[in-house]
């Protein structure tokens, strides 16, 4: 027994040894110059592979596998090949390796190259290159490393435009690797809206174009004449986060909507943590100086008035106009002032304890429906000193949050 036990072991050690954490072994990368290809500061890798690689995000039966994915900047061409130092052998071991090449080619668009030499090729044609469609919004940012201003340029795409389908095919595999919970969208429904970010570089003295992120919108119709935009994707390429693209992106397309006399205004679909602290950063930085927010406004309460301001002027709605008030009635609070900051927190809290009074609501609809020992199972779950100390964590959580949208806009 002991025997068939170290066996296994030694068998299991070996087999582990052929197992390759996916997230390390995708190598991606966005080229400009061929020097790209073999500079390992270009490569970045994905955060999230479970899609394509199972939640344990782990690829079977290789040592050293790399699976390469690099892409020209600006068109996405891209270049597939999958390395590795060794593999297990079916005859041998009596196991299979994973088969690597056709997961990865589900969710890749087929013309893609296999051999370097192809790639460099194409590389040359980059500088044909240009954005889709309509050009919406030019700004600059100051890189330290080049010791410059660089440009960037924002654009409206859509799928008439000669080539975005195509591109856009290629664009959207990102979104498995860096959103969590990514789905490709149906790019035949006319009802979707692309905003593109672009950078301008030099090469050779001329001037090209790299993809640094994009957005997709998606126009819900509302009866009887109007439209709310939902905010669906959004992603910003690795090497340019942390750079405030996402706040150029997202303020220039509420900008475009702003223009629209059929748009109610503009929400967005089950919106990451990162995506509301950007969102409340834009939204404040568009509403601080509507007259509606002014000091002395804040200071006597959230009104119909701001509601109707931000969302007829800004296209924003109400549940986020009311956390716009939240925030810069914080900035116009002197929180070391008894009275003024108890005023601030009963405010907040009052939105706060709005749900935990509905669920009461429910609670005695049901008391009135329901056994009495199943009424107390259900009771148990809201205790009230608890709600008060959950109340006070969702407060304390909010301001800190709050006060750092408050930084950010103190720098822009």
């Amino acid at each position: 027994k002991n025997l068939l036990f170290s066996g296994l072991t030694a068998m299991e050690k070996k087999l582990a040894e052929y197992k390759c954490n996916t997230n390390e072994a995708i190598q991606l990368k966005l080229v400009r110059f061929p020097e790209d290809l073999e500079d390992d500061n270009t490569t970045f890798n994905p955060e999230y592979s479970h899609q394509v690689f199972g939640d344990d995000e782990v690829a079977f039966g290789y040592k050293g596998l790399k699976i390469l994915l690099y892409y020209i900047a600006g068109n996405l061409s891209t270049l597939f090949r999958i390395e590795y130092t060794s593999k297990v052998n079916e005859k041998f071991d009596c196991v299979e390796a994973d088969d690597v090449e056709s997961k990865i080619r589900e969710i890749i668009p087929p013309g893609f190259c296999t051999n370097t030499d192809d790639f460099v090729s194409l590389l040359e044609k980059e500088v044909n290159f240009k954005p889709f469609g309509m050009l919406l919004h030019t700004y600059s940012i100051h890189n330290e490393e080049a010791g410059e201003d660089i440009t960037y340029q924002i654009y409206k795409a859509d799928m008439t435009c000669p080539g975005f389908r195509e591109y856009h095919e290629r664009l959207q595999t990102f979104l498995m690797w860096f959103i969590e919970t990514a789905s490709f969208i149906d790019v035949d429904d006319e009802r979707w809206n692309y905003f593109l970010v672009f950078e301008k570089y030099n090469k050779d003295g001329a001037t090209l174009f790299a993809t640094v992120g994009y957005m997709t919108v998606y126009n819900y119709y509302v009866y009887p004449d109007k439209t709310r935009p939902r905010v669906s994707q959004m992603l910003i390429l690795p090497p340019f986060q942390g750079e405030g693209h996402g706040a150029q992106l997202l303020e220039t397309v509420h900008r475009y909507y702003m223009s629209s006399p059929t748009v109610l205004d503009i929400t967005a679909e089950d919106p990451s943590e990162n995506y509301v602290k950007l969102r409340d950063f834009v939204l404040v930085k568009l509403c601080q100086d509507l007259l509606c927010f002014s000091p002395v406004k804040l200071m006597q309460g959230f009104s119909q008035e701001m509601v109707t301001e931000a969302q007829q002027k800004l296209k924003i709605n109400k549940q986020h106009t009311r956390r716009v008030y939240e925030i810069l009635r914080l900035r116009a609070t002197n929180m070391g002032d008894a009275e003024q900051s108890r005023s601030y927190r009963l405010d907040v809290k009052r939105r706060l304890i709005g749900p935990y009074k509905k669920k009461q609501r429910e609670l005695a609809k049901m008391r009135r429906c329901l056994r009495p020992e199943e009424m107390t199972n259900q009771l148990n779950q809201i205790d009230l000193s608890m709600q008060r100390e959950q109340l006070e964590e969702s407060f304390q959580q909010l301001v800190s949050d709050y006060r750092r949208v408050l930084e950010r806009l103190a720098q822009a």
